[in-house]
């Protein structure tokens, strides 16, 4: 199928190899590009390389106008592109730390990272505030919730991605924060004031774009302050994708849809209209995911569309213009960094930084810390089991690595994985290994959404045992843990934030992190 219209879209397939059918479609016809996702293109960095490079031929344009690849690699449970990959701890933890030059500098490193493997687009940094801790969707994706803050750090990142020649992805535009649903799995509403959009949303993407954000990736979520509706996605409408973010907020790059297979918008054959809404609407470039069903609708839909000329010509040849500036953009940035950077020693050192200057310590009433491990025979280390809080998520490939991280510094350590919402069986087993122990260290991902998790610490704390609790995710947990336990946040279930923990539990470091989030009930220590 040939037409320029297909120039809007962004394609996806499954397989670590280009397959023949994705080939034959770059080489027949125009396509913006691909994006790669972790769970159907990756393995290895050595092999993404080679797979972003037989995108780039069988495109068979210029170097100086590359096709985008684009990847999520946001750092902390977005890392698109594999463990070869530096594991930086993210963004809030990146926020409970509020230095733009470090911020700037992991930004370049994943930047050129990514580059190193073939990726000239990079879907980060989100720039929703987390004002909601329901949001299932958002949690530590977020850099904190106050806007001047998301700003800072917004715009440092988007400095550093596009130092080392990617194209920053702010999303999503214009604020999905306060959601309370998961647009993977339905329409949700951002039910504010216009007065508060302007001074809390938009803040952050207004500085992004200031520091010159190539991209902006739209929010599948309703905006009725904006668009007078509760049940239109963002993606959907011009007031929000041309009159709010151009007019109003001044951006001047490409415009991309969050994922088009997401469930607040339709899908099957309702979905022809939604892509002919979305380009009406302004947004420019479409995203699509490795359905070649839906592909093969998403194309024929925009191609029947273009000739009953139900888009506007200006606009089209706006969005031609942009996107052909971005390629230019990306041409002009030369040979890609060797591949030997990607993972390697100076950005691990500088992802060791970061964790250790995020580890936040909220309270410490009983003066455990630091631990004096000599004092205890035996320790007791609980977390539980990684999983994917939305389809997009990356956690599941992370290892349960508490104990791990302590028998750095205490042999006998009693390791105990839950499910990420323990039954009562369970928690009870828990409890009587409690017993038995001299120290316990509990961690918890997300516990103020499952709250099972917090009856469990509970359940610790209740048998006497020294204790003490670790929100490994969202730091909203530490509010709802026991007033007399002592009290931590990593924002982070990768193991290097784990090391930095055990490594602050020790005396061999300060925890210097702040919380970049309110916690009803929870100060952080003036002196910790």
């Amino acid at each position: 199928m040939t037409h320029p219209i297909l120039s809007r879209v962004m394609l996806a397939f499954e397989g670590e190899v280009l397959p023949e059918a994705v080939a034959r479609r770059l080489a027949g016809g125009p396509a913006a590009g691909v994006t790669l996702f972790r769970h159907h293109n990756v393995r290895t960095p050595g092999q993404v390389r080679e797979l972003t490079e037989a995108v780039q031929r069988a495109a068979g344009g210029p170097a100086s106008s590359p096709v985008l690849v684009g990847a999520d690699q946001e750092g902390g449970q977005f890392i698109g592109l594999g463990d070869g990959s530096t594991p930086f701890a993210g963004n809030m933890a990146l926020g409970a730390v509020d230095d733009e030059g470090l911020t700037e500098r992991v930004g370049r490193a994943i930047g050129t990272e990514t580059r190193a493997m073939g990726v000239n687009v990079v879907y980060a940094p989100v720039l929703d505030i987390a004002s909601n801790p329901a949001n299932p969707a958002l949690g530590i994706r977020a850099f904190g919730d106050d806007p001047a803050l998301v700003a800072r750090q917004g715009a440092a990142m988007v400095r550093g991605l596009q130092s080392a020649d990617v194209a920053a992805t702010v999303k999503h535009a214009p604020g999905a924060g306060e959601a309370a649903a998961d647009p993977h799995h339905g329409l949700a509403t951002v039910a504010a004031t216009r007065a508060i959009l302007d001074a809390r949303e938009f803040m952050p993407f207004s500085a992004a774009f200031a520091a010159g954000a190539r991209m902006a990736m739209s929010a599948h979520v309703a905006l009725p302050a904006v668009t007078g509706r509760d049940d239109l996605p963002s993606t959907l409408s011009r007031a929000v994708m041309t009159d709010l973010l151009r007019h109003d907020l001044g951006f001047d790059g490409v415009t991309i849809s969050d994922a088009l297979d997401m469930g607040a918008l339709a899908q099957g054959p309702d979905q022809v209209v939604d892509v002919v809404a979305a380009v009406r609407a302004g947004v420019d470039l479409l995203l699509c995911a490795a359905d070649p069903v839906a592909i093969e609708r998403i194309e024929r839909t925009l191609v029947q569309a273009a000739d009953r000329d139900l888009f506007d010509t200006v606009e089209l040849a706006a969005t031609e213009r942009r996107v052909a500036a971005l390629r230019a953009w990306l041409g002009s940035a030369g040979h890609a960094p060797d591949l030997a950077v990607v993972g390697g020693a100076e950005h691990r050192a500088l992802a060791e930084e970061l964790a250790a200057r995020s580890i936040t310590l909220v309270r410490d009433p009983g003066g455990l810390l630091p631990v004096r491990w000599s004092a205890h025979r035996r320790v007791l280390a609980v977390m539980p089991r990684p999983s994917d809080l939305t389809p997009a998520d990356t956690s599941s490939t992370v290892a349960p690595a508490l104990a791990a991280a302590l028998r750095r510094y205490h042999a006998d350590v009693d390791e105990v994985v839950v499910e990420a919402e323990p039954d009562a069986a369970a928690i009870a087993a828990v409890r009587d290994r409690a017993v038995a122990a001299d120290l316990a260290v509990v961690g918890t991902i997300d516990g103020h959404r499952l709250r099972s998790q917090l009856d469990l610490v509970e359940a610790v704390v209740s048998t006497g045992t020294p204790s003490m609790a670790v929100a490994l995710r969202g730091p909203w947990d530490v509010g709802a843990y026991p007033p007399g336990v002592t009290a931590l946040a990593s924002y982070s279930i990768l193991p290097g934030s784990l090391e930095a923990l055990a490594t602050i539990l020790a005396g061999e470091a300060r925890a210097s992190g702040r919380l970049p989030v309110r916690v009803e009930g929870a100060a952080v220590l003036a002196d910790a």
